[in-house]
């Protein structure tokens, strides 16, 4: 039944995407500019004729509804176009991207977890204590700057001033491991390549906490509010009076429930982290699809700018869906 209900939620994302792809076709087209303008230019040695023929060639010569009708039937035959820019295919590029974007997220997720639900924990445990206090400010603090000016503040100091951390890319060149996943952390360690992993630990830090500084303080003060809110239930203080040690009321009682709304966040964030990280990726030199979609939108590359909004929004979608499923494994009483 569980596994017919995931079916029904995977195919009621069709209908999203699809509405994402229309929109985004649509804004792209209406967009001042013209791709083939920023392709060619306006130089003398360009005819017009040859700005007709090639505008002929990319399909962009025919009325907006013919071509996002060939756009939709090629997409749902996971055929995303060639970029008009790189001539090259578009899954293919976001396919060289995206372990990029993906180890990023991942290590911005980490950071923040760990972060966050020690302190939210800590926090509600010990209310309105100057470890509460101060936790609860920095968290406003993380909230408010933007991950531009933490980004531009962490490489003056960590790269320019100390010089103790890479400003930018993934690796020096020739430390690249033997590819296994893309992700090269994890194919450092699959490899045995120590160097390969303290290097991209290294260069993996600064983007990681820039990106991940704002989901952790949402996370912890979340998480906070869910502790606070399951320590005052009678089942919690039924614990107490059992006997149970405080470290066991806390973490066996209260936090798996307190947990629930925090789930919640926790999804919502790791569509951001995969979807909302153009400005990092292009602050650190970052080669994922953030930078990709970027260097496309200024470029008017249509075909790539569709297929990498397409993939952020399949993206949060199975976040969400992610979220839902594991609702039914923190709390068996929740269905899909």
């Amino acid at each position: 039944m569980r596994g017919l209900r995931v079916l029904e939620r995977i195919l009621s994302t069709i209908p999203i995407v699809f509405g994402v792809a229309v929109i985004v076709f649509c804004v792209m087209r209406f967009t001042p500019g013209d791709p083939i303008d920023v392709m060619m230019g306006r130089e003398g040695h360009v005819s017009q004729e040859q700005i007709d023929a090639l505008r002929r060639e990319f399909g962009l010569d025919k009325p907006i509804h013919v071509q996002l009708y060939m756009f939709l039937s090629r997409a749902v035959r996971g055929d995303l176009g060639n970029s008009l820019t790189k001539h090259r295919p578009v899954s293919a590029l976001i396919r060289e991207r995206l372990p990029a974007t993906v180890e990023l997220a991942l290590g911005a997720l980490v950071f923040s977890l760990v972060l966050a639900i020690p302190i939210g924990v800590i926090s509600a445990v010990r209310q309105y204590s100057f470890v509460d206090r101060a936790s609860m400010a920095a968290a406003f603090f993380g909230i408010s700057m933007p991950a531009f000016w933490l980004g531009i503040i962490s490489i003056i100091v960590f790269s320019v001033r100390l010089g103790i951390l890479p400003s930018y890319g993934r690796l020096p060149y020739g430390l690249e491991p033997a590819r296994v996943t893309g992700l090269y952390v994890l194919d450092s360690v699959l490899t045995g390549n120590v160097s390969s992993l303290v290097a991209a630990l290294r260069h993996l830090l600064l983007p990681s906490v820039t990106l991940g500084a704002p989901m952790a303080a949402i996370v912890a003060r979340v998480m906070r509010s869910s502790m606070l809110e399951v320590l005052r239930q009678d089942y919690v203080m039924l614990a107490r009076a059992k006997g149970l040690t405080e470290w066991a009321v806390i973490t066996r009682h209260a936090l798996v429930n307190a947990l629930i709304p925090t789930v919640t966040v926790v999804g919502v964030q790791t569509g951001v982290l995969l979807g909302g990280n153009m400005i990092v990726e292009t602050i650190f030199s970052w080669p994922g699809i953030g930078r990709l979609a970027v260097d496309a939108i200024f470029n008017r590359d249509y075909p790539l700018v569709q297929g990498v909004v397409m993939v952020y929004a399949l993206t949060f979608v199975l976040a969400n869906l992610a979220v839902d499923i594991l609702y039914t494994y923190i709390n068996p009483k929740i269905n899909l």
